[in-house]
């Protein structure tokens, strides 16, 4: 096999250069839109914040082939430089892009030239899939930043089972759960006709993230909750990344409106027979009557009668996809230090999260409680 070479990106002139032969490789690799040259472009062309950002996406060629991508950037926060996936802030799985999956002396060849690269503190690599190429970085031997095992989990909850329509999905439901979603149509529908429906391919996207943008900031305010990029005045990532999935032939967006009005969005997209729940949001306006319930229970139904075999709710912890979904996946963190710098963190990361185990303890909490550090 003729021996890789390994190229470093750090200008937007590169990268936009790379994208023929990056997304060749992303179409024939089967992997999620995460890894895709487009969702990674996007994301860097929207970021608000490029002035504390940097590229170090790594490419590994055999002759005139791309046959690996390790795609990463370095982000400073909290006074550190921090490594991580490209489009972390709007992915929710991490993992290298590889024409073989099972090469992983090319993963670790390209985390290799990464940590020559240099630039960085510290390596943060989360949101891991239990089958992720990236996780034969933790078997890196030689030469390299060594990554080790973090203790941030992250949760992927799925709906999958033996249905083969909606409405035995429905039935299979406890009783509650039936009449919770029955009386939040009957809620909805006093406000006028009730109606959920898929969005055209033709039709516009732009009023439908107005509004989703709009529900996501008054829910983020009533619950004194600080927002994100996706949903800051002006930015332009969430289109950008939308835009994505739509010239992909991915997106499946879904609308439930009441009295005409729209009380609640998602915009989903399918790969390899799933439905991937990437953001889902409703009006807070009419939160008693559960539209994004309903809304959720009416995609899972639509998914399963069009011969979907999995419903994924994506990364996250959110009560309603435990209380959904049929099965969960723990989505892991890597993390790896360069400098003496990147080991002061990590110790002091350490100390930090056996101190909070041990107060919860003796407290008597279960599970962890977020805290702001520099993997945040």
């Amino acid at each position: 096999m003729t021996t890789a070479r390994f190229e470093a990106i750090r200008t937007t002139e590169r990268l936009a250069e790379v994208g023929p032969a990056w997304m060749a490789l992303w179409a024939a690799s089967g992997a999620l839109v995460f890894q895709s040259h487009a969702w990674v472009s996007a994301w860097w062309a929207s970021a608000p914040d490029r002035e504390r950002r940097a590229l170090a996406i790594v490419l590994a060629w055999r002759g005139d082939d791309l046959v690996g991508v390790l795609p990463l950037a370095i982000v400073r926060r909290r006074g550190f430089r921090v490594l991580e996936w490209a489009a972390k802030d709007c992915s929710d799985f991490g993992d290298a892009l590889l024409a073989d999956r099972a090469d992983h002396t090319l993963v670790r060849g390209m985390w290799r030239h990464a940590g020559q690269a240099g630039g960085f503190d510290l390596a943060y690599l989360n949101r891991l899939l239990p089958d992720a190429a990236a996780r034969s970085l933790l078997q890196q031997e030689g030469g390299g930043v060594r990554l080790r095992l973090n203790h941030r989990d992250e949760a992927n909850w799925r709906v999958r089972g033996p249905w083969t329509t909606g409405q035995a999905w429905f039935e299979a439901q406890s009783k509650k759960t039936r009449q919770n979603y029955r009386r939040g149509q009957k809620s909805l529908s006093e406000r006028g006709p009730l109606a959920f429906r898929q969005l055209g391919p033709d039709e516009p996207l732009g009023p439908v993230l107005d509004r989703l943008t709009t529900f996501k900031r008054a829910w983020l305010q009533r619950h004194d909750l600080a927002s994100t990029a996706f949903y800051d005045e002006g930015s332009r990532a969430l289109p950008a990344m939308v835009q994505v999935l739509a010239e992909a032939g991915l997106l499946h967006a879904f609308v439930l409106k009441c009295g005409g009005a729209v009380v609640a969005v998602s915009i989903n997209f399918v790969q390899a027979g799933a439905m991937m729940a990437f953001v889902t949001t409703y009006d807070p306006e009419v939160e008693r009557a559960s539209p994004g319930m309903v809304l959720m229970m009416d995609y899972i139904m639509w998914s399963i009668d069009h011969g979907l075999h999995t419903v994924d709710f994506l990364c996250g912890d959110e009560g309603f996809k435990g209380r959904f979904g049929t099965e969960s996946l723990t989505l892991a963190s890597m993390t790896g230090a360069r400098t003496p710098q990147g080991s002061a963190a990590q110790l002091v990361d350490r100390a930090q999260h056996a101190w909070r185990q041990r107060f919860r303890k003796s407290r008597g909490v279960v599970g962890e409680t977020a805290t702001a550090d520099i993997a945040a």
